[in-house]
């Protein structure tokens, strides 16, 4: 919803306690402007999912767009090469302020998001995997870590096997292990692959819980970002995120019995 429709839910917040003090839908707006917020808003992501990583250890990689409304949807763009122009079918001229590319890395268990990185519309997906497994092995144990195609590459099976945990990345329909710069790990990992492809595909299928993740998220916070500019957006995705962590430690709460405590050692330091 818009900022001026949010101060009902505002308003009621602090009637709840929750809030000390109304916020004007105009200091929200120029707190999102700020560069310095985003930071912030990814370490709030972080320590609202560090609760559950004694349930985690399994973690799913991979990228979406949320639509910024100013050209085309998302979904057109990636999927149907053609764009809508007032009533006619026109050829996709992608630019790159159509959508933000949101990359994640969710638990397959209770798709809570462990790390998050926001590029623009033609962020590649690979290099954003190793600061994702980096995020994530910080605050939970790796067993394992699957994506799509678009994450296979050497470097990548090395660091989650570095991590402790076992890559379930797939391969492209030409990669091959003959390949005189293929190294170790990626000829081993073909093999394996290779060898093994039921076992492989059945803990790779545990990789469509991102995709619920984005699911989720879109449905309950919107696919669309009503800021207009580049910092704006970037902080309202980063939001719809954080807001969906704190659903699934509720959730968790109830389901599985736990008792999140957030910044124990500064509360008591």
């Amino acid at each position: 919803m818009s900022g001026r429709r949010s101060q009902t839910d505002v308003r009621e917040a602090v009637g709840r306690g929750l809030l000390q003090k109304g916020v004007h839908y105009n200091t929200l707006s120029k707190y999102l402007e700020k560069k310095e917020l985003t930071p912030y808003l990814k370490q709030l992501i972080v320590e609202s999912s560090l609760p559950l990583k004694c349930i985690e250890s399994d973690f799913a990689v991979d990228a979406s767009g949320f639509s910024t409304g100013l050209y085309q949807k998302w979904s057109d763009a990636k999927w149907g090469n053609v764009k809508t122009l007032f009533g006619e079918k026109v050829p996709n001229e992608v630019n790159k302020k159509d959508w933000v590319k949101v990359h994640i890395c969710t638990g397959v268990k209770t798709n809570i998001v462990t790390a998050v990185e926001v590029t623009d519309a033609h962020g590649g997906d690979s290099p954003q995997f190793a600061p994702l497994v980096e995020t994530t092995s910080q605050g939970f144990p790796i067993q394992s870590v699957m994506g799509d195609k678009a994450y296979s590459a050497e470097k990548n099976l090395k660091l989650v096997l570095v991590k402790g945990g076992m890559p379930y990345i797939d391969f492209r329909s030409n990669a091959t292990a003959d390949n005189r710069r293929s190294g170790q790990v990626w000829k081993r990992m073909y093999h394996w692959y290779q060898y093994n492809q039921e076992r492989f595909m059945d803990c790779y299928h545990r990789r469509s819980n991102v995709e619920t993740t984005f699911s989720m998220i879109k449905r309950k916070f919107g696919e669309k970002l009503r800021s207009k500019t580049e910092t704006a957006q970037v902080n309202e995705v980063l939001c719809k995120v954080l807001c969906h962590n704190l659903c699934c430690v509720i959730q968790s709460i109830y389901e599985l019995g736990i008792e999140p405590t957030f910044w124990t050692e500064q509360l008591h330091g």
